[in-house]
């Protein structure tokens, strides 16, 4: 029954907020005594509200001695307080009709829960609890070191390519701490005391470093009320936050490696290393790559997948990160097909974009697909919410969540060429060759 509860808010909250973004998204923002920035949105469409929290801290804030902390305390969040017995966290929600989740990435933590709106309250309390005062003991930490490092080997370890984007980081930077991945290092978070889990949750999870968002069907006034009376009480946060200064050196020539593992088939990846996000040449990466990999229709998929038929899958992603990034395509090669020559395939059609002006009518259609996602990423009271937090986390102009597309419309068919030109070039570059045990280079039997 709790699941077809939880399915009718996911349907009714995607219905009510559907196409809501094409609109001025109103919202109303301000700072608690201790520091916790507050967004609140109000849309009274359909009795749903999502209650978000945002902390400022992700991998880049660990030591590299001590790999997987963001990530530990993801889990960690739920282990309750001393009003919430351990394990019924997952419980309170559920029978409330509500859903929730969590994320880690490079640059920071992101909590939800989705509840009919008359259960914002009970979301508020719990996201208090844990922000005051979360259970640290043994027991916890024990039960969820054992549930990472089984969530590591699951999706990484015993994954196929599973550990790509992790052999891809590490090369690509050599100073920075995007060398290591969110999900971190089983060895770490074993060799990790209570007492280092417990100084990184009160130099981290307080208000300060916090963005709490609310939207959804909500009053105004009466919402402040309770954020106030749940939140206000919290002490301020008094150790100080590690923000890496580190700059990865800029690349002066191509660096090229090999890996290999547990796959069936070669695959290639071209890591570039990019600006950070909200630059302007990011927004016409960000434009390239829809333009690369977006759809069916896109460079690399029409081309090795429709035409050449060399790639199984081919795609690239900019890694949109607070510090530069990276700019990374990825082809897993065909059956029969080498890395050699998906490698040479992916870089023709990169220099095609360095040597050449798209056409206006590609233009056009990146300028409605870049539109069509933007207006998607706001069709839901979680999705409007957690960029909300992220506008002014990393923005600091919450009123991007109206205006960011305007950035991307004013990049030009120029734009895009000349940042071709100036990050997607070999000296800019990790080459990295992911290969079946049995293969060289070459795809040749060893």
């Amino acid at each position: 029954m709790q699941k077809i509860i939880v399915a009718v808010i996911i349907l009714l909250s995607a219905a009510a907020f559907n196409g809501y973004a094409q609109n001025n998204i109103k919202f109303t923002e301000y700072n608690l005594k201790n520091g916790l920035h507050v967004i609140l949105q109000k849309d009274n469409t359909t009795p749903i509200v999502a209650v978000t929290v945002m902390y400022h801290v992700g991998s880049k804030n660990e030591e590299a001695s001590r790999t997987g902390f963001a990530h530990f305390f993801e889990h960690l969040m739920f282990e309750g307080s001393p009003n919430i017995e351990r394990g019924e966290y997952f419980k309170i929600v559920q029978h409330a009709g509500g859903e929730l989740n969590a994320n880690t990435s490079f640059d920071r933590t992101f909590y939800y829960e989705i509840f009919p709106s008359n259960q914002l309250e009970l979301g508020l309390w719990l996201e208090s609890e844990r922000m005051l005062h979360l259970k640290v003991d043994s027991v916890g930490v024990e039960t969820q070191r054992k549930v990472v490092k089984e969530e590591r080997s699951q999706s990484l370890d015993n994954q196929p390519y599973g550990r790509l984007w992790e052999e891809t980081f590490k090369r690509a930077f050599t100073v920075h701490p995007y060398n290591w991945m969110p999900i971190g290092s089983a060895q770490y978070i074993d060799k990790a005391t209570i007492s280092e889990f417990m100084d990184f949750y009160k130099t981290y999870y307080v208000p300060n470093n916090a963005v709490l968002s609310i939207a959804g069907d909500i009053d105004i006034n009466d919402t402040k009320e309770l954020v106030e009376k749940y939140f206000a009480d919290i002490p301020v946060g008094t150790k100080e936050l590690y923000r890496p200064d580190a700059v990865e050196p800029e690349k002066t020539g191509e660096v090229k490696d090999t890996v290999y593992d547990n796959v069936q088939l070669p695959a290639i990846v071209h890591a570039y290393h990019i600006p950070a996000m909200g630059t302007e040449d990011y927004y016409a990466i960000e434009m390239l790559t829809t333009l690369l990999s977006g759809g069916q229709s896109s460079k690399l998929y029409k081309t090795l997948i429709d035409v050449e038929q060399k790639a199984l899958f081919v795609g690239a992603f900019p890694a949109g990160l607070e510090d530069p990034g990276l700019f990374v395509t990825v082809g897993i090669a065909n059956a029969g097909v080498d890395a050699s020559a998906l490698d040479e395939s992916i870089d023709e059609i990169i220099a095609d974009t360095r040597n050449n002006l798209i056409s206006e009518t590609e233009y056009q259609k990146l300028q409605n697909q870049v539109e069509s996602s933007f207006v998607n990423s706001n069709n839901t009271a979680a999705g409007i919410a957690e960029n909300l937090a992220n506008y002014f986390m990393f923005y600091h102009d919450t009123n991007l969540i109206n205006t960011e597309l305007d950035r991307y419309m004013k990049v030009t068919r120029e734009d895009i060429k000349r940042a071709a030109n100036k990050y997607l070039v070999k000296k800019n570059r990790l080459v990295l060759y992911y290969l079946p045990n049995s293969l060289n280079q070459n795809g040749e039997e060893k």
